[in-house]
């Protein structure tokens, strides 16, 4: 049996015997008052007196304990949320960051294409015009061969 159990069962006693003292008292004629032992009775509070102390002592330290106890649970409660909000800002600040690249990457795509598709036209238009132009040479080029082959056959039909 351990010491605190003893105690407990200690003072447990020392009640029930003054219980015990009172209950078995004499009665008072006409009375509810009952005649009990005071040298009995101060002697039985003296032995509650001695246990306790002891076990106040004890509960208090208990309580004491409870209390650091919950204090260090609050405080690395409190670090674990801190570092838990860190972290949460952390990844809410690299979202924001991700989502302008992504946001700034768009725009450059977007200005790349549209670049592109100029460039494409004014390819498209330059060629056009040299094609243009190669057109205006063939076709003075034909009217020539047309107009050479013209004064052949004119010389040819006046040779026959």
């Amino acid at each position: 049996m351990s010491e605190a159990q003893e105690r407990t069962e200690g003072l447990t006693g020392v009640l029930d015997a003054i219980e015990q003292a009172v209950a078995s008292a004499r009665n008072m004629p006409m009375s509810s008052s009952v005649l009990v032992s005071r040298a009995e009775l101060l002697d039985l509070v003296a032995q509650a007196r001695e246990v306790l102390p002891d076990q106040l002592t004890r509960a208090d330290q208990v309580l004491a304990d409870a209390d650091a106890a919950r204090t260090a649970a609050q405080e690395d409660a409190e670090r674990i949320l801190e570092r838990a909000r860190a972290r949460a800002a952390e990844l809410v600040a690299q979202e924001a960051v991700v989502t302008a690249a992504q946001e700034h990457a768009a725009a450059l795509v977007a200005d790349a294409q549209s670049t592109a598709e100029e460039l494409r036209r004014d390819a498209d238009d330059y060629c056009d015009r040299r094609l243009a132009d190669f057109e205006i040479d063939l076709g003075k080029v034909l009217a020539q061969v047309q107009a050479g082959r013209a004064k052949l056959a004119g010389r040819l039909s006046t040779d026959v």
